[in-house]
């Protein structure tokens, strides 16, 4: 019998019964290549099978054993909503050489004097990671390292050593000799994500699994890959900088709305607790176009500074550049400042930019964004003393925000003392804290007039 082959993106790991230019699932050209069907063997699956299982009432059941136990890093922690679970499978991404096994290494410095841990590396040797352990400082512990690929090894080590917590380094190295595919491909990854995750949740053992992105900045593999995890965390930041973020795409544990904030160095990484201060430094005395605004990332506000250059074009067209927000949602507030502001900025380059590499997604940064824009066009400035929160409607009106007095405490301890607000506020009652002046105004129109006197 002739065997059946399939279809698969080798980006986002689709399936298809036919080959085609283009995936229909990413969009990407020229991915699409073809593989033999995989055929189901009734052996026992590698990993180990599960304890016998039966069903239980809800109310019978316990989460005394789902304990969870710290990092050592505070900022991972909060990311992951107080602390790794015991037997969750969590999936690092990231950009190479952004710091992904890093943190990871130090975690194992951290609290390898209260866990076992198996650290198992595919694209290191043994003595370099030590080389690069001792540049962290782990060179202690119930820490062990394993340079190995070979899911069956693998396994049989863990097995052996009994850790608490596996490290992999990287999902894309690590093969099955069963499975006739090169490491990386999309069947590889699949089961070999599937082997670990049953061998952790049968013996009860947290899995840090590293894992490549592609281009447009997903992990890399199929898709179910994501979907098998407990937890997603992306690494972002710019390399050229030393700043780091981490973010939770998915948490089955907690919630996905927190954010760590690390500062690479020479000895790693350094957890940064007050993420406003290090936003705000090195701002710029008295300068146009710069306004800072306070946004919510999870239940931690996070003041950030956002610039706009307004300027004369060189071309047929004004040029659009946006860094750190939204370019669709930037293009809608220089509309509304064109036509409710009365500000004919249409015909002018416009560039907006976060600063220190944080993405500003919520819309209480609109205010902020349509006040740095107009204090650029007009060459004033608005003073480092003035802070701006709320979002701004398509008809040129200021509109309420969540957790406004929880904002306006962040921006009155970092030594404000203006903010610019919307005139109502919904049924909140907002308490202006010591030392901070409201400034209540309906419009963008009356915003502008009432800081730069326009």
């Amino acid at each position: 019998m002739k065997q059946k082959t399939i279809f698969y993106c080798t980006d986002c790991g689709n399936e298809t019964s036919k080959w085609a230019g283009r995936c229909t699932a990413c969009g990407a050209w020229n991915t699409i290549v073809e593989a033999p069907e995989v055929k189901v063997s009734k052996a026992p699956v590698k990993g180990g099978s599960l304890r016998r299982s039966r069903p239980s009432r809800i109310s019978e059941l316990s989460t005394e054993d789902e304990v969870r136990f710290n990092t050592g890093l505070g900022e991972l922690d909060r990311v992951l909503g107080g602390g790794a679970v015991r037997g969750s499978v969590i999936l690092v991404g990231g950009a190479p050489g952004i710091g992904k096994s890093t943190l990871l290494l130090q975690i194992c410095g951290l609290i390898g004097e209260q866990e076992r841990i198996l650290y198992v590396t595919g694209e290191e040797s043994q003595r370099q990671l030590k080389m690069r352990a001792l540049r962290l400082g782990v060179d202690a512990g119930d820490v062990y390292v394993l340079a190995e690929t070979d899911l069956n090894q693998i396994i049989s080590h863990i097995d052996d050593v009994k850790p608490s917590i596996v490290i992999i380094d990287s999902i894309q190295t690590m093969y099955d000799t069963e499975i006739a595919s090169a490491p990386g491909s999309v069947t590889q990854v699949r089961e070999c994500t599937m082997s670990i995750m049953r061998q952790a949740k049968s013996d009860d053992f947290t899995v840090f699994v590293v894992g490549h992105i592609n281009k447009e900045g997903n992990i890399a593999g199929p898709k179910v890959l994501e979907h098998m995890v407990d937890c997603i965390l992306y690494f972002e930041g710019d390399r050229n900088t030393t700043y780091r973020i981490l973010r939770s795409g998915k948490n089955r544990f907690g919630s996905t709305n927190e954010i760590g904030v690390f500062e690479m160095g020479t000895n790693g990484l350094r957890e940064v607790e007050n993420p406003s201060e290090m936003l705000l430094d090195g701002r710029p005395e008295n300068a146009p176009g710069t306004c800072v605004t306070c946004v919510m990332e999870g239940t931690r506000p996070i003041l950030a500074e956002v610039q706009a250059l307004i300027s004369n074009t060189n071309y047929n067209s004004a040029r659009r550049n946006t860094n750190g927000i939204d370019h669709n949602r930037a293009m809608m507030l220089m509309a509304v400042l064109e036509k409710r502001g009365g500000l004919p900025i249409g015909g002018y380059d416009s560039y907006i930019n976060v600063i220190g590499g944080l993405t500003v997604e919520e819309p209480a940064a609109d205010l902020a964004t349509v006040l740095a824009m107009a204090s650029s066009y007009f060459d004033k400035p608005l003073g480092r003393d003035l802070a701006a929160i709320g979002e701004v409607g398509l008809s040129g009106e200021l509109r309420s925000v969540m957790n406004l007095n929880q904002r306006l405490s962040e921006t009155a301890r970092l030594g404000f003392s203006r903010c610019v607000i919307p005139a109502r506020n919904g049924k909140d009652e907002v308490t202006a804290p010591k030392g901070l002046q409201l400034i209540r105004a309906r419009n963008v129109r009356e915003a502008i007039m009432a800081v730069l006197n326009e």
